[in-house]
């Protein structure tokens, strides 16, 4: 049973599509094989919350005409879940989004961020200007590296609804650093700065959001829960957590 509206798969920071690569891995092209009309998101790796957000509605509305929907179903990763709250709150789409559901948000921001911030601003400019200009290279319209981090830096925002539209999280935690070693490093700085649980970035308090489901049963990174490098053994369980949500979707009438 397909959802009753296309579902956009919402990238957060760094990692965005491109000729061979994609933000989500296979997810998609695992959801499209049961039924399921699936997007990508196309906004800026490394663009700022509102200029993320504007993005994302260009891209909505072009969705909306193609499939001669009313809405969509927005599934966001990291900080595309951000983009996605300042979008329909901010950009008047609560009424074409019938759902949001995001997975490591930073809905509180993320600790590393703000230690990476206290950093001497002209490391951090210096930094931010090379990041800004590689994505432009890759097609980032409007990088803001700087910006970014600035806005990942710890907030208060996790528990409140969005009027009109159906909300819910879920976290993932990482128990040791060879559970990733890409996140090895980010994992040491986060349970330095937080003593809860962590994805490796975001800590498991800071992901909840509206309705809570949990963390993803099992050790597992923040990039891995957007198909990155998920060993063999862990794959086919992130598959069938995505497809058990879009399933969940469909059953409410989403």
């Amino acid at each position: 049973m397909a959802t009753v509206y296309p579902i956009l798969l919402v990238h957060g920071i760094v990692f965005k599509d491109s000729r061979i690569f994609k933000a989500f891995g296979k997810i998609g092209k695992k959801l499209k094989a049961q039924g399921y009309c699936v997007y990508s998101s196309r906004q800026d790796g490394f663009g700022t919350i509102e200029n993320n957000a504007a993005q994302l509605k260009a891209q909505i509305e072009e969705i909306l005409i193609k499939e001669g929907a009313q809405k969509v179903n927005l599934i966001a990763h990291s900080k595309g879940g951000l983009d996605c709250k300042y979008l329909i709150k901010e950009l008047g789409m609560e009424d074409k989004v019938a759902s949001l559901t995001t997975l490591c948000t930073p809905h509180r921001g993320s600790p590393v961020a703000s230690r990476i911030m206290k950093l001497p601003k002209p490391i951090l400019k210096f930094t931010a200007f090379w990041i800004n200009f590689w994505y432009r290279i890759f097609g980032d319209k409007h990088p803001d590296a700087y910006g970014v981090c600035k806005e990942l830096q710890r907030s208060d925002g996790g528990e409140e609804e969005v009027p009109g539209v159906y909300c819910q999280s879920f976290s993932a935690t990482m128990q040791r650093a060879k559970d990733d070693f890409v996140m090895s490093i980010p994992l040491a700085f986060s349970r330095r700065l937080e003593k809860g649980d962590t994805d490796g970035l975001v800590p498991v308090e800071s992901a909840k959001f509206a309705n809570y489901r949990g963390s993803f049963d099992g050790p597992l990174s923040h990039s891995q829960i957007a198909g990155f490098m998920v060993p063999k053994k862990k794959r086919e369980r992130v598959y069938a957590f995505y497809l058990e949500i879009c399933k969940e979707l469909a059953d409410m009438n989403f």
